[in-house]
Order: C-alpha cells, then sequence, then structure tokens
C-alpha cells in the first residue's frame, strides 16, 4: 500500500529550526507513512530552499502569506491525508504511530503543545494553548495539523488569508478535531525576544479581534 501521508510545511527564512523539523519527521519517512515532504516557500533569502530539497522536498513557491502557502502546498499534494506543521515545531518520538491511529478514526486531529524552554512562563502560555485547544476545538498551526483530503475540501481548503489561517481551518472542522497523544515542541524564540506575558497578551487579543470579525489583514499589519 502506498503511503498516504503529504505534509506541508510553510517557511519563511526558515534554515535556522527547518532542520530540527526535517530530523523528526524522517521517522515518518523510515515508517512508510509519509508519502511526500511539500515545503511552501514564501520567498526566503536564505538556505531554506537548499535545506528542503537536500532531503527530497517538493518547494512550491510564492508570495508570504501562511494561508496562500498552504493553500498551494494542499493544491500539490496527493495524499489522502495531510500533516501541516510550522517549520520551529517538532514532532514527539513515535508520532507515525499516534498518526496512522488517528487517520484509523477518520478524524482530523493535532498535537498537545510544548516548547524547547523552561520556566513558568513556558508551562503558562503551553497549558493555556492546550487548554484553549481542548474547550473550544482551536489549535493552532504550531501544534500539527492532520487532516484528510475529504475533509480539507469539505472546509474549502485553507483561506488565503496572512494571519489566523489555522484559526479559520479549525473552526471549519469544528468538534470534529481531536487531541492526539504527546506533544510537539514549538521554538520558543518569539516569545523569548518579544516577552512572554507580551507575546501571550498579543496573540490573544489577535484572536479574539479575529473571532469578532477584524479584517486577517489588518491583524497581520498590527502583529
Amino acid at each position: 500500500m502506498r503511503a498516504e501521508l503529504s505534509v506541508i510545511v510553510p517557511t519563511l527564512d526558515a534554515a535556522e529550526t527547518l532542520p530540527g523539523a526535517l530530523e523528526a519527521l524522517m521517522e515518518g519517512v523510515g515508517d512508510g507513512l509519509i508519502r511526500e515532504l511539500i515545503v511552501s516557500d514564501g520567498g526566503s533569502r536564505d538556505a531554506t530552499a537548499r535545506i528542503a530539497r537536500d532531503v527530497g522536498a517538493r518547494v512550491v513557491t510564492g508570495p508570504a502569506s501562511r494561508g496562500g502557502q498552504l493553500r498551494r502546498g494542499a493544491a500539490v499534494a496527493e495524499g489522502a491525508w495531510m500533516l501541516v506543521l510550522h517549520a520551529d515545531t517538532v514532532l514527539p518520538a513515535g508520532w507515525p504511530a499516534v498518526v496512522r491511529a488517528q487517520m484509523a478514526t477518520g478524524r482530523p486531529g493535532y498535537f498537545g503543545l510544548g516548547f524547547d524552554a523552561r520556566g513558568v512562563a513556558p508551562r503558562l502560555v503551553a497549558g493555556w494553548a492546550n487548554l484553549r485547544s481542548c474547550l473550544f476545538a482551536l489549535p493552532y498551526g504550531d501544534q500539527g495539523l492532520l487532516l484528510s483530503r475529504v475533509d480539507h475540501d469539505a472546509a474549502g481548503g485553507f483561506a488565503e488569508i496572512p494571519l489566523m489561517e489555522d484559526v479559520a481551518m479549525a473552526r471549519a472542522l469544528g468538534r470534529r478535531l481531536q487531541r492526539m497523544p504527546g506533544r510537539v515542541t514549538t521554538s520558543a524564540a518569539r516569545y523569548a525576544r518579544d516577552g512572554w506575558l507580551r507575546r501571550g497578551a498579543r496573540n490573544l487579543w489577535a484572536l479574539l479581534r479575529y473571532l469578532g470579525g477584524a479584517d486577517p489583514e489588518a491583524l497581520a499589519r498590527r502583529y
């Protein structure tokens, strides 16, 4: 049986973090789960594209807009299932078995969130993200999103917007979304740079404004 999973990674100047994400994905290659790896690049000026091609990934390019990048990646994906993963997110050991089990249910899924940093602030931010995901079925893209081609197409695909494309898809999938066992490890660099409280508050405010009907383009400019 041919592998069913297409992995789609949106990138923009991700040469520093992409190797870690790719290394974890190799477990799925060895397991025979991954059919193809698609890197949808938004115009990187660093070595992102070369790193991707070196591991056999298909690189598609276009304007920098995560929603648009995911839409382009999904357009060329051939798998019956897709796993959307950010370039600074590392899947947990043993993830292929978890994904296979979720695919067998026919329902979309996501992982819990963790950061590559220690301390109270990282635990609190990750804890809120996991609580939000559970209570409201609103995981973000940095948690990894697994969905079938059928669900993707029924939802109209990823919205071609620069921000909140993950929330838009999660809302379309609704309560069918299930948390899968395990946690991804996501880079804490942006939080360390901006401040954990400030970054967390800004993320929450952007989410509330989007849910209240704010224009994603305007949100992206302020974000």
